[in-house]
């Protein structure tokens, strides 16, 4: 039996459109993924999913999907619900809201522009498609994802340059614009000569009059946790040469002797790192009070107004009530009425929360927001 999907295109069209698919994509399909549909005689976007049915009744033709994009959605019901919200009470239609929502690494569509990555490696072997895709971006930099489609007979294209996106081989030319690179640390290691112990072992002793080296190699021996473990832990140069106090000339000597070799590592640009958590500061009087009255009203609805002049402690009780939702497994939206406030808020949230909390606004760039979405 055939099935049918209806879609949000990211377009002001005021109402859903409805495609079918075939039975090889069924198991992909699932309300909030993306989909790749055909729009108009030559156009096509990514679209999402927002219902499946095994009935049609439209006043069209039904045209197939021509890719499945993702295996788990990237949109919840919870969100739905709010863009539902948000058209209503804006009256505009969800495709606007998808527009403005959704990052442009996660919506490709015709017009979308894309350029080559020039420091682009890979050890792993691209596919026929994707080396075709590159080839041709290098002969012209920056082209419209349609003169790519004229150009090659590649059936879904849009699956490839989603493929080429996420192996940094290309940018979105909006991603360009802001000067994107992909964002890389050096890393340390042994080189395999330096690596075995019996060398190791002389290493100490000829570096015994070279105290600054020494201090380097046994800050590293610490760091990779080489005698705790036959599994080194990655240490960045950065970090070495921080917690040594050490110039970069010193490390140079290192790398000269064949003791050390440094590699690039990609890193993620979402905030990582362990933060020292501290505990809650207690609640003064009226702070308690305050916090006390909004658990009451959050018994009989699900609004409440908390009033206070500047630098009356709200934020205080905010992380207070936080804390409480994420101890009971749940998930907080905080949202802030203008960028600048950012942060400082952020700040001190993350003294409280630490990794636990993500930051998202349009003053990041295109890749930031992709990737914390």
């Amino acid at each position: 039996m055939k099935k049918y999907v209806d879609v949000i295109l990211p377009l002001p069209i005021p109402k859903n459109f409805t495609y079918s698919f075939s039975g090889e994509q069924e198991e992909g399909v699932q309300i909030g993924c993306r989909v790749v549909v055909p729009f108009g005689r030559k156009k096509f976007y990514t679209a999402i999913v927002c219902g499946v049915h095994e009935w049609v009744s439209t006043e069209y033709e039904i045209k197939e999907i021509s890719a499945v994009l993702d295996t788990s959605p990237v949109l919840l019901p919870v969100q739905f619900e709010f863009w539902r919200w948000l058209a209503d009470y804006y009256l505009c239609t969800q495709g606007d809201i998808y527009k403005a929502a959704i990052p442009s690494g996660l919506k490709l569509e015709s017009e979308t522009v894309i350029v080559c990555n020039p420091d682009f490696e890979t050890e792993e072997p691209l596919s026929a498609n994707e080396q075709e895709v590159l080839d041709s971006l290098r002969k012209e930099k920056e082209q419209p994802i349609t003169k790519l489609q004229k150009e090659s007979e590649i059936k879904d294209l849009l699956t490839v340059v989603k493929s080429l996106l996420e192996k940094e081989a290309i940018y979105v030319k909006e991603e360009l614009r802001r000067t994107y690179k992909p964002k890389t640390e050096i890393r340390v290691r042994f080189t395999e000569e330096a690596g075995q112990e019996e060398r190791l072992k002389s290493l100490f002793d000829e570096l015994s009059h070279a105290p600054k080296q020494l201090a380097l190699l046994m800050k590293y021996v610490e760091l990779s946790g080489y005698m705790r473990s036959d599994t080194l832990k990655e240490v960045s140069k950065k970090a070495l040469l921080q917690q040594t106090s050490t110039s970069p000339a010193i490390f140079s000597e290192l790398t000269g002797k064949h003791v050390f070799e440094t590699y690039y590592r990609e890193v993620g640009r979402l905030d990582k790192q362990t933060h020292p958590i501290v505990p809650l500061n207690p609640l003064n009087e009226f702070q308690q009070k305050a916090f006390n009255k909004i658990h009451t009203v959050f018994a009989e609805k699900q609004v409440c107004l908390l009033h206070g002049v500047t630098s009356a402690g709200k934020t205080e009780i905010y992380i207070h009530l936080i804390e409480e939702t994420i101890r009971q497994k749940k998930q907080v939206l905080y949202l802030l009425p203008e960028i600048a406030l950012t942060t400082q808020i952020t700040e001190r949230l993350r003294r409280v929360f630490g990794s636990r909390l993500g930051v998202y606004h349009s003053k990041f760039p295109d890749v930031e927001r992709t990737e914390i979405w």
